[in-house]
């Protein structure tokens, strides 16, 4: 029997917006997507995020709560993938790392496609930390 995979996944919010990355590999190669990627062994998931940030971004981020964990089956084609997702805020230089073709700010209302269930991510993002759902970013109160 198989075990699922482990991965993370970021919400971003740097500079007024939400950081993407352009994937640089497959699946979904080309497209837009949450820095994130696998855990590795003897890593806990809070020290896989902020690497994969680093790593994808260029960002030190501050994890600032958990947004959910995505455990259906089919939202990657690679097989069984179980994402933990995070909310943080980035500061640094916004650079494209490893595996990223480029890395992006986008405004919540010019979101392009993206690559696995990264739109409900962020719309559990908004619903968790948005202090009002009339804001376009997090206010004080998250």
């Amino acid at each position: 029997m198989r075990t699922p995979l482990l991965a993370v996944d970021s919400v971003i919010f740097f500079e007024g917006g939400i950081v993407l990355i352009r994937r640089l590999n497959p699946p979904f190669q080309g497209r837009y997507a949450l820095p994130g990627g696998f855990v590795e062994i003897g890593e806990s998931t809070e020290e896989a995020v902020v690497r994969e940030a680093r790593e994808e971004t260029g960002l030190v981020i501050d994890l600032v709560g958990l947004v959910g964990v995505y455990s259906d089956p089919h939202r990657d084609p690679r097989g069984h993938v179980v994402s933990v997702c995070y909310f943080s805020k980035g500061s640094g230089n916004l650079v494209s790392g490893s595996d990223a073709r480029s890395a992006e700010v986008f405004p919540l209302d010019g979101l392009p496609t993206l690559a696995f269930d990264h739109h409900k991510m962020i719309g559990d993002t908004l619903r968790l930390y948005c202090s009002d759902p009339k804001q376009q970013l997090p206010g004080k109160g998250y």
